[in-house]
């Protein structure tokens, strides 16, 4: 299905401001964007949950704009209730007034499957929106909760729920086999269409794997609409650091400083640092927005979350951007920072567990929906220090890690102890997290000496100057 282009959705304040003491963003209070349909009419006003939202550009980008599917007049309509869909399915595959269909079904919508396609037997139709939808990497959402029913007749109604069971029924770009469907197989498929107790125990167990694909959509969709590092982008970085590192040079003595140079050394790398992390601090306030369940939360416990997290959250995603064998930290505009000014900046011991924990977590090879569902897990601890509702918060991380494990389980089925090796990074990124928030307490009692980023002062709960409250 052809998909219009985005219109450019109003633009809103995307930064942190302080609000009777407390950090929050203007995205809480304010969501409105403009809803685009084919013919190019405008609605404004709309909420940020609604529509069907498509961004054809090379990587997703959230809260843009959004566009409905081509049938204008589905805008009202409401799912059928109590109708087991594979039962639909097997319903459009046959025709009462003809012989017994003996065609294989396409997996997503039941039509006639042209072949295995992507790792399982489906049509042309979603053999092509499935690659149309990887390749530009449309991002698409629901109007009616992620509950629309895929068959053949309304496969193009709702690209969000087709997009999603594409994924529940196993399709993935790194499962591609083209080809006509062999007749084993059609034989095959054939019994499961007349096995109805097996069908309706199947369809069960898919719409709880439907929710849990509802999940990682989501929180894959947040992850690469707020996130500079991931996979696509870190090529490009990478290709200027190794233009940037021939014109660094290292000192191969160590430079000695009196204990008030020391201070005055460590204050300016500081102000250097905090520069290049602040412009990350909006994307994770985006990326937690868009998490399932987190803005039910109240707005304290978000900000808690938000706080508490942001440096082990920050650490995941810049896994990547960790050289150890040249000892660089690279930033998403090609800065870098030497291992030894980072040392200056927090101790050498500090600074070489960030490393060793950077590099373990890259050698892990998690794609950028893995890196998302992780770092969503991280942001979702119940435990922090200040929340109103630790029971919400930790049914949110349970479902994270539930989406995380079948993730892990679907993409990475030969190696038996990857989900394990991924979950016990996360006590060592706790553990150096608080680590990180004992060092910055020397940093907040020199709140007065130097003038960091406002936004920055506030995720770290630094005390600001007047000029910035």
């Amino acid at each position: 299905m052809e998909v219009s282009e985005s219109a450019e959705a109003s633009s809103s304040r995307s930064d942190i401001y302080v609000r009777r003491g407390r950090l929050t963003s203007s995205h809480y209070l304010n969501q409105s964007t403009d809803i685009v349909n084919s013919q190019g009419s405008t609605s404004n006003s709309m909420d940020f949950g609604a529509g069907v939202m498509a961004s054809s550009s090379s990587g997703f980008r959230g809260d843009r704009d959004m566009i409905d599917s081509s049938h204008s007049e589905d805008m009202s309509f409401t799912p059928v209730k109590h109708i087991k869909e594979e039962n639909v399915i097997q319903a459009a595959a046959a025709d009462s007034n003809s012989p017994k269909q003996t065609f294989v079904p396409c997996k997503v919508c039941g039509d006639k499957a042209s072949g295995f396609h992507y790792g399982v037997t489906s049509c042309e139709g979603c053999k092509g929106f499935f690659r149309r939808s990887i390749q530009k990497q449309i991002e698409y959402r629901c109007l009616r909760d992620g509950k629309c029913m895929v068959i053949r007749l309304n496969r193009n109604r709702c690209q969000y729920c087709r997009f999603k069971k594409c994924l529940a029924v196993g399709m993935s770009r790194d499962s591609v086999r083209y080809g006509r469907v062999p007749k084993r197989s059609k034989s095959q498929d054939d019994q499961c269409v007349t096995s109805t107790d097996q069908n309706l125990d199947q369809a069960d167990l898919e719409n709880k794997q439907l929710a849990i694909y509802d999940i990682i959509l989501s929180v894959s969709q947040a992850h690469h609409a707020n996130c500079t590092v991931t996979e696509d982008k870190v090529k490009h970085i990478q290709k200027k650091q190794s233009t940037l590192m021939q014109q660094i040079t290292i000192p191969t003595t160590p430079v000695q400083f009196t204990d008030e140079e020391l201070e005055t050394q460590k204050l300016s790398m500081w102000l250097c640092l905090a520069s290049l992390i602040t412009p990350t601090i909006n994307s994770v306030v985006e990326f937690g927005k868009r998490i399932p369940g987190f803005s039910d939360l109240s707005q304290d416990d978000q900000l808690i979350l938000i706080k508490g997290s942001f440096f082990e959250v920050w650490l995941t995603r810049m896994s990547r951007m960790f050289n150890k064998h040249d000892g660089i930290l690279t930033f998403d505009e090609g800065n870098m920072i030497q291992r030894e000014e980072l040392s200056v900046v927090f101790s050498p011991e500090f600074v070489s567990c960030m490393f060793d924990l950077a590099i373990s977590f890259n050698q892990l090879n998690l794609n950028d929906t893995e890196i998302g569902l992780f770092a969503a897990i991280v942001l979702a601890t119940p435990d922090r220090r200040g929340l109103s509702d630790m029971k919400s918060v930790e049914k949110i991380q349970d479902k994270l890690i539930e989406a995380l494990k079948l993730q892990i389980c679907r993409n990475h089925s030969t190696e038996d102890n990857l989900f394990g090796n991924t979950i016990v990074k996360l006590p060592q990124l706790r553990s150096l997290g608080s680590q990180h928030n004992d060092i910055i307490q020397w940093y907040r009692a020199q709140w007065q000496r130097i003038r960091l980023p406002p936004l920055f002062s506030e995720i770290y709960d630094i005390p600001k100057h007047a000029d910035d409250s």
